[in-house]
């Protein structure tokens, strides 16, 4: 088999070892790899900059784009020499990669722990398991508060956990899928707008959004077909979506909460608290209803619906191809 047809069916593998297994506690993962670097990256380059506004916008900027790079350079290297052992090595090593990059069963796992939480240890459990998700203040949220939370962590990780780094390693194979990770996790890290990080995380942030934007898109697409295919409205998510799908300060994250907000009938977004400061942000969805517990089985379904359209689709556009050689490597 070529390189190509290898790297499709081992992108398949990876999104059903990740269905089957999740995220074991007990195995190391690449991505603490990544956010260590992303940490010492930052302290030695600040130390090398002028502590100035601009010296942080530099050294954030270094540091964008070499962490990727580096990570990518990585990957490719450890694949070249599984693939000098043999193509079905090559294709062990880029599962096991392609399911470390996704994240479907364990974004699942970690909002239903929030559910869970508050059925059996009460509201302060509940934000206590959703500061874990989110970056907002949590310890004055209502129960719905926090529901709301865990569904717009479902909806947007829809793309950046599952959608967006399947699309990377679909079209690029595990050099793309952690070149992508590098990118998502270094915002996760740095694309604050603080004090800290207003300059030196502004580069990774604006990377963050260009690697997003497509595939954004495209899981906003996927969601709305997937949800009358898990018992979901998709005719008010396309609604929502169509006049939602900019109601944020970024310009991928309303994508995919405007469908999962259409879909379950629900309100997402509106004012939130960061390190004590109220941020006004307008609100998604018409809000037919208060959300609640079911609502992130429901997100979790459309998550998960809209992930594995989205790899038929793809794989059946793209496998016939490389199988019969029109794009065979």
């Amino acid at each position: 088999m070529t390189l190509w047809q290898l790297t499709l069916l081992s992108v398949l593998a990876g999104f059903l070892i990740d269905c089957a297994v999740g995220d074991p506690a007990w195995l190391p993962h690449p991505v603490v790899l990544i956010g260590k670097a992303i940490s010492l990256s930052e302290k030695g380059l600040r130390r090398i900059f002028p502590k100035t506004d601009r010296g942080a916008f530099w050294a954030g900027l270094v540091m964008a784009i070499l962490v990727p790079l580096v990570s990518a350079v990585v990957v490719f290297w450890i694949l070249f020499g599984m693939w000098k052992l043999s193509p079905w090595t090559y294709f062990a090593a880029s599962a096991v990669m392609s399911w470390q990059c996704l994240a479907a069963r364990c974004l699942m796992t970690e909002a239903n722990k929030v559910v869970k939480a508050l059925e059996t240890e009460g509201l302060d459990a509940g934000r206590k398991q959703v500061s874990m998700l989110v970056g907002r203040d949590t310890e004055r949220l209502s129960e719905e508060q926090v529901l709301k939370a865990t569904v717009e962590t479902v909806a947007e990780n829809a793309s950046d956990g599952v959608i967006a780094p399947m699309l990377y390693l679909i079209l690029f194979g595990a050099v793309g899928g952690f070149f992508y990770k590098a990118i998502n996790t270094m915002d996760s890290m740095v694309g604050y707008k603080n004090d800290r990080y207003l300059f030196f995380g502004r580069a990774a942030a604006k990377l963050d959004d260009a690697a997003n934007f497509l595939p954004a898109r495209l899981s906003a697409l996927a969601m709305i077909v997937a949800a009358p295919l898990v018992r979901l409205d998709g005719k008010n998510a396309f609604r929502i979506w169509k006049r939602d799908r900019r109601k944020h300060a970024s310009p991928n994250s309303a994508q995919t909460e405007s469908v999962a907000a259409g879909a379950l009938h629900v309100q997402l977004a509106g004012p939130a608290s960061y390190f004590g400061t109220v941020v006004e942000k307008p609100t998604i969805g018409d809000g037919d209803r208060p959300v609640e517990r079911k609502d992130v089985a429901r997100a979790n379904r459309l998550m998960y619906g809209a992930g594995v359209l989205a790899l038929i689709v793809w794989e059946a556009i793209l496998l016939p191809l490389a199988l019969f050689g029109g794009l065979g490597l």
